[in-house]
């Protein structure tokens, strides 16, 4: 029987003594995989990233799972992704992706091969006067300040005009953004892929007085049913990766005043998959690794 492994860190993986506050989706996560994966004829584990080689030593297909604390240690989670693979296993989604994905310059490249995306900065580091030039740049008094490498809104600044301390400074490779009112409006859409195909798609609604649209920060996921525009403007983002569809994607849009969707994310490498909205996720991901087990 071959056997899957989803991979965990130390702040998802039950039991911990510093369990993050979203750790339940890791749960769901494993309630959606684990009875379709065995259904499937495949035997599935949980297992820390960070443990050493031989915990591997079984397993056939890894999955990136809720390796939730990697871009803290990015170089270290790529080795051990690029170890796994020179062992034999698969690797969903594999090294290269999750190196092109690592850094969110990808969206300049993505922009670059004609994806509508949210007009950006890209900047080593930056201070107030940097902030206010960036306010000038896109005609806003709002900006979002976001880490090159990160993920789940960490270390993200919303800044507002005349509210920025003259000695701030943001100490990260950084990407900077204007806010868009449509993320506390209509929000922020995802469309999940699974092997290249549109599985489902959710509306994420930030809670009043806020914009992150997390669980940690109170925000609420529905189902919803794309139009075929919106599935079409998906589509295209997955038709410009510059590599075969992965496993999984998860692509995060929001809606400019033109009602162009924009990509705000293209997430490959541990993206929350959403299964409440999605009953038959799991055997969506059963059949896809079964087909990349075969191959």
């Amino acid at each position: 029987m071959s056997r899957i492994a989803f991979l965990a860190c130390e702040t998802t993986l039950p039991g911990s003594g510093h369990r993050r506050g979203d750790a339940f989706e890791h749960d769901l996560m494993v309630k959606s995989l684990e009875p379709a994966l065995q259904v499937a004829g495949l035997d599935f584990a949980v297992i820390d990233w960070e443990a050493p080689l031989e915990a591997f030593d079984d397993v056939d297909l890894v999955m990136l799972g809720s390796a939730w604390n990697y871009q803290d240690k990015s170089m270290a989670f790529l080795a051990k992704l690029e170890a796994l693979e020179a062992l034999g296993i698969v690797v969903s989604n594999p090294a290269h992706v999750v190196r092109w994905n690592i850094t969110k310059t990808y969206l300049r490249e993505l922009a670059g091969r004609g994806a509508a995306a949210i007009p950006t900065l890209w900047l080593d580091r930056l201070n107030a006067d940097d902030a206010h030039a960036a306010m000038d740049g896109f005609g806003t008094d709002r900006i979002v300040v976001k880490r090159q490498v990160g993920a789940g809104a960490e270390g993200q600044e919303l800044l507002m005009r005349g509210e920025v301390p003259g000695d701030w400074q943001f100490e990260h490779p950084a990407m900077v953004q204007p806010f868009l009112e449509a993320i506390t409006k209509e929000g922020e859409l995802s469309f999940i892929f699974i092997d290249g195909e549109l599985s489902h798609a959710l509306r994420k609604k930030a809670a009043d007085g806020e914009y992150r649209i997390q669980s940690l920060y109170g925000g609420t996921e529905s189902a919803h049913e794309p139009s075929d525009s919106e599935a079409t403007a998906a589509r295209a983002i997955i038709d410009a990766l510059p590599f075969d569809a992965p496993l999984y994607a998860r692509i995060d849009m929001l809606r400019a005043d033109d009602d162009t969707l924009m990509v705000m994310e293209a997430e490959l490498i541990e993206p929350y998959l959403y299964p409440e909205q999605a009953p038959h996720l799991g055997e969506r991901i059963a059949r896809a690794v079964a087909k990349r087990l075969k191959t």
